[in-house]
């Protein structure tokens, strides 16, 4: 299994094409297909035919007049554009809004339809145009999305690492992840069926390798796409502006006033097309105002050139110092969100969403897993005698103690109070119940300091597993087994060791 399959192989929640895509999809590939048939399947969908007819209908099509139903907007856009389109709306609807941890949905496809735009305009500027240059430039980050929704908090480093050492998106995911969102987007495009020039050109909008011949001329304009959409989206805007100038008038002959046209066109009808995408584009501007309004401030304040220098370096500086601490902070926010405060063990939240996955892989591919759940015997009692303060010290040494004789891909988490549980990937009931076993004995062997006390303490634990062949368990069966087991331990003496059978 590859790395970017291991990536997306677990049951996260990742969009994927309903019926009508599918319908579209698989229409289009017969040759008698017309466009009546493609129309009927279409305007099932009232929400998607009303997207359609919109984008038919807007500055990035220019039709000369308005076409009035699905037919005229297939006859117009081609069925190959009108596919792809459809199904970029069946990719973006889902993706909205702000997550929990700050990942930003609204500003990247507010980025990725900017590209879209960027890439349409310069195709024809070119002279490559191409139906799929704007869904491609739409979709070319598809990637980061994916490699976000997979493992949030990889991601969240890396766009942590990309503001305090100001490298490319692309260079910190190799370092993290091992590959980077170009090869994630294209090979999820391709899963889920759409062609290979899309996908294709996806894989090189970077500028990393050599793409194929037949998609050569795409790949190169989703680097232009990207540097403009950046200009809008992105820091450090005039580089870019010269950047862009540079490439696109020695590579391609433009002159700078085609140049600035372009630039300043992206903006204008990208506003207008992020109204279809029902997204809000804020304050976006043509880059010619920007640098108008920035002049006449520059004028009113009659500031020397090197004083804006002088500032320019400060804040630099400034920014960059602040990007290094809110990375510490944010890593602390990441990891305390994972973590129980007393005992350094995962929390109950991450236990569950990690049981999810876990039970998932076990059962895809047919792989045993074992619970441990144990309980500290007669808690309440080394509370009342010793104090609450000793108390916390037993559940961190026995914390600690538990976590050196776990595995590196094992789960130890506080389940609540003095309860604990551990989950055992690839572990059939006899290894778990060895390991409960040693688990058992290093706790009672233990005397534990505290202030001027020296304390002893015994668990009480039960062990569960589902195996391959068996009957499907359930989180909640799994879970059940091990508590009604470890029950079993506490009241038949305590200090003791129970297997169960899920039933």
């Amino acid at each position: 299994m590859s790395s970017i399959e291991s990536l997306i192989k677990d049951d996260i929640q990742l969009p994927s094409p309903p019926a009508v895509a599918i319908r579209i999809l698989e229409s289009v590939k017969k040759d008698d297909a017309g466009y009546d048939e493609l129309a009927g399947i279409i305007s099932s969908d009232p929400a998607l035919a009303a997207k359609i007819l919109k984008v038919a209908n807007s500055a990035a099509y220019a039709l000369p007049q308005k076409a009035e139903s699905i037919q005229k907007a297939i006859a117009v856009m081609g069925v190959n554009a009108l596919k792809n389109i459809a199904l970029s709306f069946v990719i973006t609807k889902d993706l909205q809004g702000v997550s929990e941890d700050g990942f930003d949905f609204e500003t990247f496809w507010k980025r990725s339809v900017t590209a879209g735009i960027a890439a349409d305009l310069f195709a024809v500027l070119a002279k490559r145009g191409s139906d799929d240059a704007f869904v491609t430039g739409l979709l070319q980050d598809i990637g980061i999305v994916i490699m976000y929704l997979c493992r949030p908090d990889d991601y969240m480093r890396v766009l942590d690492e990309k503001n305090v050492a100001e490298e490319p998106v692309n260079v910190v995911e190799k370092n993290i992840f091992g590959f980077d969102h170009q090869e994630v987007g294209s090979e999820i495009l391709k899963m889920w069926g759409l062609p290979e020039n899309i996908y294709g050109p996806i894989r090189y909008h970077h500028a990393n390798g050599e793409p194929t011949a037949e998609h050569k001329a795409l790949a190169d304009t989703l680097i232009v796409a990207d540097k403009i959409s950046s200009v809008y989206h992105g820091s450090h805007g005039i580089d870019k502006i010269e950047d862009i100038k540079q490439i696109l008038n020695v590579q391609y002959g433009i002159s700078e006033n085609e140049i600035e046209n372009l630039i300043d066109s992206v903006a204008s009808r990208t506003i207008e097309v992020l109204s279809v995408f029902e997204i809000d584009p804020g304050d976006m501007r043509p880059y010619s105002q920007i640098l108008q309004d920035a002049n006449k401030e520059l004028g009113r304040l009659n500031l020397s050139y090197e004083y804006l220098l002088m500032k320019y370096k400060d804040e630099k500086e400034r920014s960059a110092n602040l990007a290094r601490k809110l990375k510490k902070r944010n890593e602390e926010l990441r990891k305390m969100a994972l973590m129980d405060g007393l005992t350094g063990l995962y929390n109950h939240r991450h236990f569950q969403d990690s049981m999810d996955k876990e039970i998932s892989r076990a059962t895809r591919y047919s792989r045993p897993l074992s619970v441990i759940m144990f309980d500290l015997d007669h808690f309440k009692k080394i509370n009342d005698s010793y104090g609450h303060r000793a108390g916390d010290i037993v559940l961190k040494q026995i914390s600690a103690k538990v976590q050196e004789m776990v595995r590196a891909n094992d789960i130890v988490a506080r389940y609540g109070g003095e309860e604990f549980v551990i989950i055992l990937p690839e572990t059939e009931l006899k290894g778990a119940a060895v390991l409960a076993e040693r688990i058992r004995l290093a706790v009672e062997e233990m005397e534990i300091a505290a202030d001027t006390h020296k304390i002893k303490a015994t668990v009480s634990l039960g062990v569960s597993a589902c195996l391959p062949g068996e009957k499907k368990a359930s989180k909640t069966d799994i879970l059940d087994a091990a508590d009604a087991a470890m029950y079993n331990s506490k009241n038949s003496g305590r200090n003791k060791l129970s297997l169960a059978k899920i039933k």
